[in-house]
């Protein structure tokens, strides 16, 4: 197979006006007696264990204290973000008794300037702490050599920036999620008796870390599974195919369509998120596409990701119970807010920034989660037993638009597989 990396950029330092910074450098020291017990596992719906962590939020509010800034990229690569980061991130501070005027929510809307200059106004408005999830890089890597210089630290939130200078880094085990769909096609392959396969790998962006790790474990499952990459004869079994990447939904469309009339012969496609998904699949529905023939992948654990699955055109989706991650960076944010170490159980791992020639930034302190392959079997006890979404949300009775065919509600397709 062939293993995309995204490339390591250089941070770049733009002069700005500078506010005193006014965080303390984190104390070697753990919490005191009595002190919270937090973990990467302890997360949960209700934000219990935020509430753990009043005591350090009542010991960070003096007039000095500062703010906490929460950049998500946009509201178009995934609906996540206004529909979940957001919503869970304000949930955990108010479940710490965070002052709500001590906490800056921001949204970049695709945009690398609006992203920078919001962090830059974050700065001048008292943030000591960003918590960043930047589109690429490079925007990434200037937003956080502007923090080092004036004394913020940072929090990568979901995406490693490549070449930054960031304290500590959050997210779901990337080579896992793309194991899982790995796995997932190939169990969809099996089970759809789909023959001679030929599989279509969409990359996500090739500038975003994460596509990389995703593609590192499916990549690896593939290639295990006895899958070769390249263009392969027409018909023959085995092969894979490789669009450029990217995590704009139309964009895929495009790509897909331009792969698909020159290898017709695709029957399989391990496409990255269930956004990227969606479109393509509706494109072959309208070509009269039935049901359980050309298995996809997913990723984000969408609403019609999930309406995709139960009426047979995903194989799964990756669900990352995003409540988990906000309260994790939150609380994070929280222990450097106080200028108290987090425990070991917290942040329970290390990630190397493989764009980083500066040792001192090379190892990244991270706090890893683990996702779940969700499939018509589990949707039930996961997503819907979490709250996460609502069986109404998905059993709406509308049912998919396919040329020449009638099928199922998507009502019906719930009553089917036990959803409610």
């Amino acid at each position: 197979m062939k293993f995309k990396t995204a490339k390591g950029l250089a941070a770049v330092v733009m002069v700005g006006s500078f506010v005193a910074a006014m965080l303390p450098s984190v104390a070697s020291a753990g919490t005191s007696a009595g002190k919270p017990d937090v973990s990467a596992t302890t997360f949960t719906t209700s934000f219990s264990t935020m509430k753990t962590l009043k005591g350090l939020v009542t010991k960070g509010n003096t007039s000095k204290t500062p703010k906490v800034a929460f950049i998500v990229p946009d509201t178009t690569t995934s609906a996540r973000y206004d529909d979940f980061d957001i919503p869970f991130m304000k949930d955990a501070f108010k479940a710490a008794g965070m002052p709500s005027k001590d906490v800056i929510i921001q949204n970049g809307e695709g945009s690398d300037n609006v992203f920078y200059t919001d962090a830059v106004a974050d700065v001048a408005n008292h943030a000591g702490v960003l918590i960043i999830d930047p589109e690429d890089s490079t925007v990434g890597a200037a937003v956080e050599a502007y923090a080092a210089a004036h004394g913020v630290k940072v929090i990568d939130y979901d995406r490693l920036t490549l070449g930054g200078e960031r304290a500590y880094y959050v997210s779901f085990n990337g080579v896992t999620v793309g194991t899982q769909q790995g796995n997932g096609l190939l169990a969809c392959i099996t089970a759809w008796n789909v023959k001679t396969p030929h599989v279509l790998v969409m990359f996500g962006s090739p500038t975003d870390n994460n596509a990389t790790l995703f593609a590192d474990g499916y990549d690896a499952v593939l290639k295990a599974a006895g899958y070769s990459p390249g263009e392969g004869t027409p018909g023959s079994a085995n092969t894979t195919n490789e669009s450029v990447g990217t995590w704009t939904a139309s964009q895929a469309l495009t790509d897909f369509e331009g792969l698909y009339t020159a290898n017709p012969s695709i029957n399989a496609v391990l496409t990255p998120n269930d956004e990227n998904a969606g479109p393509i699949i509706a494109y072959l529905q309208n070509k009269g596409l039935p049901p359980d023939t050309i298995p996809f992948t997913g990723q984000d654990a969408t609403i019609a990701g999930f309406q995709n699955i139960i009426s047979g055109y995903q194989c799964g989706t990756v669900y990352k119970p995003i409540f988990e991650e906000a309260s994790a960076a939150a609380a994070l944010s929280i222990y450097i807010r106080s200028n108290t170490k987090p425990p070991h159980a917290l942040v329970n791992s290390s990630t190397v920034d493989s764009g980083q020639s500066i040792s001192k930034f090379k190892n990244v302190p991270s706090v890893l989660l683990t996702s779940t392959w969700v499939t018509t079997s589990n949707i039930e006890s996961t997503v819907i037993a979490q709250k996460f979404l609502t069986a109404a949300s998905i059993c709406t009775s509308q049912s998919p638009t396919v040329t020449g065919q009638t099928l199922p509600t998507f009502a019906a397709d719930c009553t089917k597989y036990g959803i409610h």
